[in-house]
């Protein structure tokens, strides 16, 4: 599914699992030491049992801001620019005197994207920090870079910094669209006659889209040097040494777009991690909010009050 239809997909209607789409409108349920709104008796029975696997997850969300004194969002989702309109939902409004909380899961996607919803971050908050409970590739690790903390636990994974494009069939990363090309050339180069074949493999490709992820392949150095100096406390000449590090372990090195970057793979080049106990009650709280989303099966942008809903595609995209 490309970036348009998932957009258009950002809907009102009733997913499969019982869940809405846009939900910023809907009264929460009321949590633990949390007075009831005002308009909690304007909910039927029917609708509150609707949306009551929201509520409870918008419960679990206050819980954790009022044991950790922060304001806590949810994005799980593929990065492109719609991603920023459906995250404003979240810090419009938040107090830029409080710590926010990002709990992040992403495949990747639009390293542009992810600076610009780092920066909004920045902007509304504190100190940030990003929780990684799952997975925040290439450009979810680009905007983790802007962070004055990173939360991950053993299973959390970081990843190459690789442009990706959506097409229909899924998203491929700029070096591998680049390698399939070239090895094509190189096929025709030594047998002219597979040239029909070698159309059929790129099918789904253009010479457009060849051309965008060999310009997005240059421009990586710069979108990890522009997500570090996100962060308004670190100074140039760290954000310098840093950008030194992460060129060769997440821009150089990395053949493949899946290669693993640990939380200690992380620590080694100076990212600020910090490494959750798993049986610590942050990250048990973390987790059992975590799992809630697995279990959605969708992409999630959600926080006390507002909530967005999409469903994955057949590629989970």
């Amino acid at each position: 599914m490309g970036q348009e239809d998932r957009a258009s997909n950002r809907d009102s209607g009733e997913h499969s699992q019982g869940e809405g789409g846009q939900a910023g409108g809907l009264p929460a349920a009321p949590g633990a030491g949390v007075a009831a709104p005002s308009n909690h008796a304007a909910r039927t029975p029917l609708f509150n049992a609707q949306h009551a696997a929201r509520y409870e997850r918008q419960r679990l969300i206050r819980e954790y801001e009022a044991e950790y004194g922060c304001r806590l969002a949810v994005l799980i989702d593929t990065l492109f620019p719609d991603s920023v309109i459906v995250f404003e939902e979240l810090v419009h409004d938040a107090d830029p005197e409080q710590d926010l909380h990002l709990l992040l899961d992403t495949p990747g996607g639009d390293g542009e994207t992810a600076i610009r919803i780092v920066r909004s971050a920045q902007a509304r908050c504190r100190e940030l920090t990003v929780i990684v409970p799952n997975q925040a590739k290439s450009a979810g690790t680009i905007l983790l870079m802007g962070a004055h903390h990173v939360l991950m636990g053993p299973t959390s994974d970081l990843g190459p910094v690789d442009p990706q494009f959506p097409t229909e069939k899924g998203l491929y990363s700029a070096k591998d669209l680049i390698a399939a090309v070239e090895h094509a050339e190189q096929a025709l180069a030594s047998n002219p006659e597979s040239y029909p074949l070698q159309v059929s493999l790129l099918a789904d490709f253009t010479a457009v889209m060849v051309e965008q992820a060999r310009s997005a392949l240059g421009r990586s150095e710069d979108l990890v040097r522009e997500a570090l100096r996100s962060n308004p406390d670190r100074s140039q000449e760290v954000c310098d040494q840093l950008a030194a590090g992460l060129k060769e372990r997440l821009i150089d090195v990395p053949k493949d777009h899946g290669a693993v970057f640990s939380a200690a793979d992380a620590e080694g080049v100076g990212l600020p991690v910090i490494h959750a106990d798993p049986g610590a009650d942050q990250w048990r709280r973390i987790w059992e909010l975590w799992a809630k989303y697995f279990d959605l099966q969708c992409f999630v942008c959600e926080g006390k009050l507002a909530s967005q809903t999409t469903p994955m595609g057949p590629y989970g995209f």
